[in-house]
């Protein structure tokens, strides 16, 4: 339960930066230089927090958070780029749609079915995350317009992180959670810092918004979320961490609600409500039938 909480609490913090690091990356500050910037401070942090632990790190447990790493920084990588290109609603249902491809990746890849509730609540989730982030066209269906580069970069960011999903529940099984916490996010800053001059014309201005920014998505958006990712990640399984992540968009549409008073209609409404359904779902039926399933074993 305190593994489930702190993974509702790490995917508000997510929700509610989302459009700070959008307002960031589009006037002040370009993408990967942004991410590289915002990933060091994250590493430097982290590695005073984690000084006892970072000098016993073995290698498989640097193999095992490297592999996490790679698959963070493509996620970032492709999920900033991408976000200049297309809409906030878009962006935040692309990238949603890890929810449906961890447990599709865990079934072809490492042949683990999820259970029929489960099931149901990732369909659930999915449809919400359909209602709450694309706009309905004149026939009442969802319209996501023509597709783009930018949604095309998006979705490489949803496959990049149903890995890193995947890859991190995997590693924190085996090794302690804050050497993997520490190494994926070290490895990822230094993919960025080779990969961002090669990549774009960086430039940043050091605003008050840039500061802000990145003050807010390292140490907590980044340092104190993916840590506490790694840790719960002991606890549950990378579908249900995938459909607790989904709840993104939902603290995204309510943060804008009370803070910028956007009123976003009963269609959002509906789509919030089944992704927490979709969750709770899981959680509460899709758990039983899995303890069940494995007594009976």
């Amino acid at each position: 339960m305190k593994a489930h909480v702190l993974l509702v609490l790490i995917t508000f913090i997510w929700g509610a930066t989302f459009v700070i690091v959008k307002n960031a990356v589009e006037q002040d500050a370009t993408p990967l230089l942004f991410n590289f910037v915002r990933m060091m401070m994250a590493s430097i942090a982290l590695g005073l927090l984690f000084s006892r632990d970072i000098p016993r790190i073995s290698r498989p447990s640097f193999v095992a958070g490297a592999l996490s790493g790679i698959f963070l920084w493509l996620g970032y990588e492709f999920q900033t780029t991408g976000l200049r290109l297309t809409t906030a609603s878009k962006s935040a249902f692309i990238t949603g749609l890890s929810v449906i491809l961890v447990p599709l990746l865990l079934m072809l890849f490492w042949g683990r079915k999820p259970t029929t509730w489960t099931a149901i609540g990732v369909l659930g989730a999915f449809v919400g995350l359909s209602l709450l982030s694309v706009p309905a066209s004149e026939s009442g269906f969802g319209n996501l317009g023509s597709v783009n580069r930018g949604d095309l970069l998006t979705l490489g960011c949803a496959l990049s992180f149903a890995f890193q999903i995947i890859f991190l529940g995997r590693a924190t099984e085996r090794h302690p959670f804050a050497q993997i916490g520490f190494i994926q996010i070290a490895v990822a800053a230094v993919l960025m810092g080779l990969t961002a001059p090669v990549l774009e014309r960086t430039h940043i201005t050091w605003s008050s918004r840039v500061w802000w920014a990145l003050i807010l998505t390292s140490l907590l958006a980044t340092a104190a979320a993916f840590t506490i990712q790694a840790w719960a990640q002991q606890y549950t399984s990378p579908t249900q961490t995938a459909l607790i992540l989904s709840l993104e968009p939902v603290f995204a549409w309510i943060t804008s609600y009370f803070v910028l008073g956007e009123r976003l209609g009963v269609r959002a409404g509906v789509g919030a409500l089944l992704i927490l359904a979709g969750v709770l779902v899981s959680e509460l039926l899709g758990s039983s039938a899995a303890i069940g399933a494995s007594a009976d074993a």
